[in-house]
């Protein structure tokens, strides 16, 4: 089943890199409270990924906090050094670099694809979402292969 709008996020722990030291962030709390846009990608230094998806977020982070967005998640089924690795590449350093290794996270979300045929196992579906104190607000979910709605300026609009 596919989480969608009006939906509580599941828990969950992801990984990131805090002073050079992977951390568990458990997703609940760094959610309580707040207004959060969560997006993910198949695969950190992917061509879409890290020509147009990441770089959108990092370019229109202070517009997004001018819409009283707290904080911006990346997350991929990466690991945390790869994942902090491609975040210091494309100067992503105000936006949560979260690594779901293993995809747990992604899994419980429904929203994991098998890639095992490009020789990339289970990866996740494209997707962006605005979570409010933990509850999905809206959803932008992806067709395999396309890039359109989970992009940081459609996001913008649709705020």
């Amino acid at each position: 089943m596919c989480v969608k709008v009006g939906d509580v996020l599941p828990h969950g722990n992801l990984l990131v890199m805090s002073e050079g030291v992977p951390q568990e962030v458990d997703l609940t709390a760094l959610l309580k409270d707040k207004k959060v846009i969560i997006f993910a990608v198949p695969g950190a230094f992917t061509p879409t990924c890290s020509a147009k998806h990441l770089p959108g977020f990092v370019e229109h982070y202070e517009a997004f906090k001018g819409r009283d967005i707290d904080d911006i998640v990346c997350v991929s089924v990466n690991d945390v050094f790869v994942m902090d690795a491609w975040g210091k590449a494309h100067d992503a350093n105000r936006i949560i670099m979260a690594s779901d290794g293993l995809a747990e996270f992604t899994k419980k979300l429904g929203l994991e694809v098998d890639v095992a045929k490009a020789k990339m196992g289970i990866r996740s579906r494209r997707y962006a979402m605005l979570v409010e104190d933990g509850i999905v607000q809206q959803m932008w979910l992806e067709e395999p292969g396309a890039f359109e709605i989970s992009a940081a300026e459609h996001v913008l609009n649709q705020l």
